[in-house]
């Protein structure tokens, strides 16, 4: 299986190479032959791939110890689920996923355009296959996920501990799916720039690309987010860890090109803006690969280091210096024909989130690569700490709250102070009451009433905008309240989605800021039958069970919760110890409600004398952060699901497709 898997590889990145080359020479004769040669070497990169997958994750599956990435990565007693997922859980095998979720993408994208965009396919094929060569020769030439040991080990080393968690089986795919699936976009962009046709084409050719995208890079950031929360044990769920603002900032300019992208549609402007921000998520994403296989940087998130930094340096420096080339090439024909009119406008506002969200992401990337450059500099590490991110991005992400409230609603060209007072009035005065009442309840943070505030502000608007629409429709066609609000979003999904997915950022943003302001933190060592109190708890201690199987050895607190005299019931924090890499791990319990989460580590505990040290949390609407991820799904469901009059359009043009085969 192994030889199947490298030869898989090898004829994977021969026929990438000649895929390019043919839908190059294709594209620049505009040779149909010659790019139909190309997408048929697409397609044949896309089955050698999916080949090479398979082999892995069967070698994987019968632990064949003496290839060396199985030995490293899992083990005989480790579950099934978790050595499905050791196939991403190394460098070797991410890389290969990386390139195999690449390669379907391609293949949907060929699928879709089979017989619309002809102009720009034999470019996009190019852009694609250039990427997916490119991880495929690293994995040829450089680290061979098929290398074979000189001997057989008689056990695996076993997968990461920390690895051996729900989250991290669907953490990675999610976000892997997100970095590649930026790739096409790109390609279309790419397309654009060397065809000329610069238009809103290939806006519309990766509409849904771009939100797919940007949706499984939220989702494999909650997800990370979660990870981290329930395994590392420090109470948190994001520290601004390097790898953490990876992809943190592919998502931040992938949302203002969301919404900068409008701003061309309805008023050609931003054509220029738009092509920047296509091209920065791409690099971004390759950034972020570099990052997490380079060593670096030192992250709990991180591959152990490689010598694969400078090939993604490069290949990165190749890709932004064509892809500039090209949009200055095309700068003449980039002009919009409209300017901005007045400040007080759906364009100023969206063009203001669009430079919030992208001031973020620039200091993210600062603070990221600034101890790395300090080091190369003066030969002196300066660490940038969360303190750095939380001061400069607090206020920033305050303000895209805020604009969050006004972008959607607020006038196209030119707002007047009647309009203004008509859509913000009730908004205004939902958000100054909540901020009122916060301070009469003794939120003392000035920060947290803002916040508060605001976020009132955003949802207020959003609610508003809902009711007033269904209202309308219900008195010109006659519909109960709830048909005409369910019929009022199938008519403009994009619209109301957006709305959705603005309510679960809010959310969101309300779960951390309550989070990180209001939490509470104990630590204390107790005796068996010992009680600790915190935030209104009572926890007490009532000893510990032992646990032993082939994987793993445990240790469970078992600490009864009550609350005013009744109890909530029990939580069961752990040690772990796994035997195969000879690890301890710390495994939270919580008991997680809506107003808050009670966070409870077993920090340390005495055999001999059965005391144990305590870690305890109260985390104030922690859940409304993953409730918020929800929403924000719900709201891209509504904004992705085509339309009616879209599914007619498909359905029309399939029938011509079909009669014209018939011919």
């Amino acid at each position: 299986m192994t030889e199947v898997g490298r030869l898989a590889l090898v004829l994977g990145f021969g026929v990438g190479v000649l895929g390019v080359v043919a839908s190059l020479v294709g594209a620049m004769r505009r040779d149909h032959d010659w790019a139909r040669v190309g997408e048929n070497a697409a397609w044949a990169f896309c089955g050698l791939t999916g080949i090479a997958v398979a082999a892995l994750l069967g070698l994987l599956l019968q632990h064949d110890f003496n290839v060396e990435y199985v030995a490293a990565y899992s083990s005989s007693t480790l579950p099934l689920w978790y050595t499905i997922a050791a196939l991403w859980g190394g460098m070797k095998g991410s890389l290969l996923w990386w390139a195999f979720l690449l390669a379907a993408c391609t293949a949907v994208v060929l699928v879709q355009n089979r017989h619309r965009n002809r102009a720009f396919m034999p470019w996009v094929t190019a852009t694609l296959l250039t990427t997916g060569s490119f991880f495929l020769a690293l994995l040829v030439f450089v680290t061979d996920p098929f290398e074979r040991l000189p001997f057989t080990p008689t056990e695996g080393s076993d997968l990461n501990p920390l690895l051996q968690n729900y989250w991290m089986t669907i953490h990675p795919p999610s976000l892997y799916l997100g970095f590649v699936s930026t790739t096409v976009p790109f390609a279309f962009a790419i397309a654009a720039l060397a065809t000329g046709r610069l238009g809103d084409g290939w806006i519309r050719a990766t509409r849904r690309w771009t939100l797919f995208s940007w949706f499984f890079l939220m989702l494999g950031n909650l997800f990370g987010a979660a990870w981290a929360y329930v395994v590392l044990g420090w109470g948190g769920y994001w520290a601004w860890d390097p790898v953490e603002n990876a992809a943190f900032m592919p998502w931040l300019t992938s949302s203002a090109f969301l919404h900068s992208v409008m701003i061309q549609e309805k008023k050609d402007m931003l054509k220029v803006w738009n092509m920047v921000l296509v091209i920065l998520t791409f690099g971004l994403t390759i950034f972020g690969t570099f990052l997490t296989r380079s060593g670096v940087i030192s992250s709990v998130h991180s591959f152990t280091q490689s010598g694969l930094g400078p090939f993604f340096l490069i290949f990165l420096g190749v890709v932004l210096t064509i892809a500039i080339g090209l949009l200055v090439w095309r700068l003449p024909l980039l002009r919009g024909r409209n300017e901005l009119e007045s400040v007080f406008s759906r364009e100023a506002a969206f063009l203001l989130n669009n430079l919030i969200l992208v001031g973020i992401a620039f200091t993210i990337f600062w603070g990221t690569v600034f101890p790395v450059l300090s080091e190369w500099v003066r030969g002196v590490k300066i660490t940038v700490g969360p303190p750095f991110f939380n001061r400069v991005g607090a206020p920033l992400a305050v303000a895209l709250v805020f604009l969050m409230g006004v972008g959607p609603v607020i006038a196209w060209r030119r707002a007047t102070w009647t309009s203004l007072k008509r859509s913000f009035g009730v908004s205004v005065t939902a958000g100054v009451a909540v901020g009122l009442i916060a301070l009469g309840a003794g939120a003392g943070n000035f920060y947290a009433i803002v916040a508060f505030s605001i976020s009132t502000f955003a949802l207020a608007t959003v609610v508003v905008e809902f009711w007033r629409g269904a209202r309308v429709r219900r008195a010109v066609m006659g519909e109960r309240l709830p048909v005409a609000l369910s019929r009022l979003i199938g008519k403009n999904r994009r619209r109301y989605g957006g709305y959705v997915v603005h309510v679960g950022v809010v959310l969101v943003f309300v779960g951390i800021v309550a989070s990180s302001i209001f939490k509470l933190e104990l630590q204390k060592s107790l005796a068996p039958g010992e009680s600790l109190e915190i935030g209104g708890y009572t926890l007490t201690y009532e000893g510990v069970t032992n646990g032993d199987t082939p994987h793993v050895l445990f240790t469970a607190a078992n600490v009864a919760i009550s609350s005013g005299g009744r109890a909530l019931g029990m939580v069961y924090p752990e040690k772990r110890f796994y035997k195969k890499p000879e690890q301890p791990t710390t495994e939270v319990s919580i008991r997680s409600t809506l107003g808050e989460d009670l966070y409870v580590v077993l920090a340390s505990y005495d055999v001999k004398t059965g005391a144990a040290i305590f870690q305890v949390f109260v985390n104030p609407l922690v859940s409304w952060m993953w409730i918020g991820g929800l929403v924000m799904a719900l709201g891209t469901g509504i904004c992705m699901w085509p339309s009616w009059a879209e599914r007619q359009v498909a359905v029309g043009a399939a029938a011509e497709v079909g009669r014209a085969a018939m011919e």
